[in-house]
């Protein structure tokens, strides 16, 4: 496996491992922007015969695609008529997958989809109360952490068959957060919305706002489309209530002599448990709650103060287990069972491209 990461900090990362996963090589070169990222990732591809195929997670992709797709002019002319809707991550996404198809012009390509797992969600769950022109135009909700949505319900009916078939709650808690309620395994309601802006607060994004506050800050602060969008994604969250980090670890270290910081952990984890409670109400009850992402997987502290307080819902954690992040962390008998599943969306990514190329003809 070959990963790239810290692309636009003073150090990015390489790493390259094997199938065993031992490390082949890892450095820090400087990649200032996600170009020199793809210059280096195709350096180290090309000399690769035994390359089989290629594969994308894309974030958006619109209310069309509900299925990973084989990349062709097809699909690129459709991915660019939704620039619009997602301008933060379907350019990055579109100039990958065209350098690759330039460079690797043999090797086939499968662009997996981060909104098609919640194309199931039943209309009403779906829709804006706006003028249904916008309506019929694409402006609904869409929701996003799918590939990782999909993996744990993969993984979870290989732990629990009966699980999977009850109500479900996912809690992908990382930098980017969200929460989906799934009833037979299937999104019938998530938290983010036509953007990854929307729902929990998170590390740098502003989660559910009232719109008239964008408006308020155009109309008083002058503020353009594009300073908005930068507001909202990438200055507000954690970030913004604590004024020194959106990384929960540091405001866990912080919280005891920073006010603000402590304000910061209290204000996700209030929007989280809230959140929670609205999922369950449209479940109707909930069987299994499923912790996931970088805070779900390492986070104790925050996995026990988002479930705090929700004996009601059957949610009671048990303190040991919860701290040495055991694979269930609710006592036994529990009527809901809190469990702790590490997701893998490069894996859920694989396997769809597996089966695209398979289905298509390609030798895999």
């Amino acid at each position: 496996m070959l990963r790239i990461t810290r692309i636009g900090l003073p150090q990015g990362h390489l790493i390259v491992t094997d199938a065993a996963g031992k490390t082949i090589r890892e450095c820090s070169p400087a990649l200032p922007d996600h170009e020199h990222a793809l210059d280096l990732l195709v350096e180290w591809l090309r000399p690769m015969k035994t390359l089989s195929a290629v594969g994308h997670r894309v974030v958006h992709g619109g209310p069309a695609f509900t299925a990973p797709q084989l990349v062709n002019e097809g699909l690129l002319v459709a991915l660019r008529s939704l620039i619009p809707v997602d301008p933060q991550h379907l350019p990055q996404a579109l100039g990958a997958i065209e350098r690759l198809r330039g460079d690797l012009p043999d090797v086939p390509q499968v662009a997996c989809f981060d909104t098609a797992f919640h194309r199931t969600m039943p209309r009403i769950a779906q829709l804006y109360a706006l003028p249904r022109r916008y309506t019929d135009a694409g402006v609904i909700r869409y929701g996003f952490h799918g590939l990782s949505c999909e993996y744990i319900v993969e993984r979870l009916r290989e732990l629990d068959p009966t699980a999977v078939r009850g109500r479900i709650v996912i809690a992908h808690l990382g930098n980017g957060a969200s929460m989906t309620a799934v009833r037979e395994g299937r999104s019938v309601d998530t938290t983010m919305g036509f953007s990854p802006t929307g729902g929990l607060v998170m590390s740098t994004r502003t989660g559910d706002l009232d719109p008239s506050v964008v408006l308020y800050l155009q109309r008083e602060g002058g503020i353009s489309v594009q300073d908005a969008g930068r507001i909202l994604n990438e200055e507000s969250g954690m970030r913004a209530v604590s004024e020194v980090s959106g990384d929960m670890q540091d405001l866990l270290g912080r919280e005891e002599h920073d006010p603000h910081a402590a304000q910061a952990v209290d204000l996700f984890c209030y929007t989280a448990r809230k959140s929670l409670g609205a999922l369950a109400a449209v479940l109707g009850g909930l069987d299994t709650l499923i912790l996931t992402g970088g805070m779900g997987e390492h986070a104790a502290p925050v996995r026990e103060r988002i479930c705090a307080g929700l004996g009601f819902l059957g949610v009671h954690i048990d303190p040991e287990c919860n701290r040495v992040h055991a694979p269930i962390i609710s006592p036994d008998g529990s009527p809901t069972t809190v469990r702790v599943i590490a997701t893998d969306e490069d894996l859920m990514i694989a396997r769809h491209v597996r089966e695209v190329v398979k289905d298509v003809g390609y030798q895999s």
